[in-house]
Parts: structure tokens; C-alpha cells; sequence
């Protein structure tokens, strides 16, 4: 079954969470959990079987010299994390690194996988996720303003891969 993956905010604090931030002279925190929801509307498992790059990416120079292709909050959180178990998911969120396998598909007729040390998804900065994608980088001439599509596979637990357009 797909579960939708969100926030809950906590703005109120209990009463001990007051006294405690009151006690320690500092401002309370809001907190937030990750947690699951039923789908009331779970997406396809690809849009078109045809065209299924459900995360399209217009690679910055930052994400060729690091090596790690940065997917947005939303992108991660509907195309990806709704798949993936909630313990998994939380590790991601608290700050782990979560090894994944990458298949890149641009040459359809032989696809190469990837899985390794610097293949894995982390957070980033700013509600933000990096997809580590180095050994693709190191093995693809990339330049800046190329597009690439990306989409989780439900069936084998990887991310497909391909280049879609060459930058400008």
C-alpha cells in the first residue's frame, strides 16, 4: 500500500515543554514528526509508461563537481518517500545517508547500473535532498544546462535514469 509521507507540526507546547524552554532562558522550539497518512488519491505507479521521468532536473555546475544531483522537498517527498518504508524515510529526514542502486537508462539498448559508496540520498540544505550520483558523473561528459529525468521503480527499488535533452 502507498502511504503519503508528511510533517506534522507541533506549535503548542505542553505545559513541561514551556517550563523547560522557560527554565533554560531560550524560546520554544517547534518540533516537527514525520509520519504516514493514507492516500486518498495515490498516483499512478508511472504517469505514462512511455515517458516516466516523474523528476525532471536541469543540472546547475554545483551538482557535476560535487557529484550529488539535488532534488527538491516536494519532488523527494511525492516521487520517492511515499514508496519507501517511514523507518527508512526518517533516517533520510534526521540526517542519514541511505545507500540506493542508480540505472541509467540513456543507452536503453545497454542500461548500466550503479551501487556503490557514493551512490546513496541524504539532506540537503533547505528542505532539500542530494541524490549521490558521482560514479555517473565520473563515466558521462556532463555540462551544464543538460536535462535529465529521474523516477523511482516501485518494481526493482532503484532509480531509473536518462538523459533526456542536452543543455544549450
Amino acid at each position: 500500500m502507498v502511504m503519503k509521507k508528511t510533517f506534522y507540526y507541533n506549535f503548542m507546547p505542553t505545559k513541561a515543554e514551556e517550563e523547560a524552554a522557560k527554565a533554560r532562558n531560550v524560546p520554544y522550539q517547534v518540533t516537527r514528526t514525520l509520519f504516514e497518512i493514507n492516500d486518498i488519491s495515490p498516483p499512478q505507479l508511472l504517469a505514462d509508461p512511455n515517458y516516466p521521468w516523474l523528476i525532471r532536473k536541469t543540472i546547475v555546475n554545483s551538482e557535476i563537481m560535487t557529484g550529488k544531483l539535488v532534488l527538491s522537498h516536494n519532488d523527494t517527498f511525492d516521487h520517492v518517500f511515499r514508496y519507501w518504508m517511514l523507518e527508512t524515510c526518517n533516517h533520510v529526514v534526521m540526517g542519514g545517508r541511505y545507500p540506493v542502486a542508480l540505472v541509467d537508462l540513456t543507452d536503453e539498448k545497454s542500461p548500466r547500473r550503479y551501487q556503490g559508496k557514493h551512490t546513496l540520498l541524504e539532506r540537503g540544505l533547505n528542505e532539500t535532498y542530494l541524490l549521490g550520483w558521482l560514479d555517473i558523473v565520473r563515466n558521462r561528459l556532463f555540462n551544464t544546462g543538460d536535462v535529465v529525468g529521474l523516477f523511482w521503480d516501485v518494481r526493482s527499488g532503484t532509480f531509473h535514469f536518462k538523459m533526456l535533452r542536452r543543455g544549450g
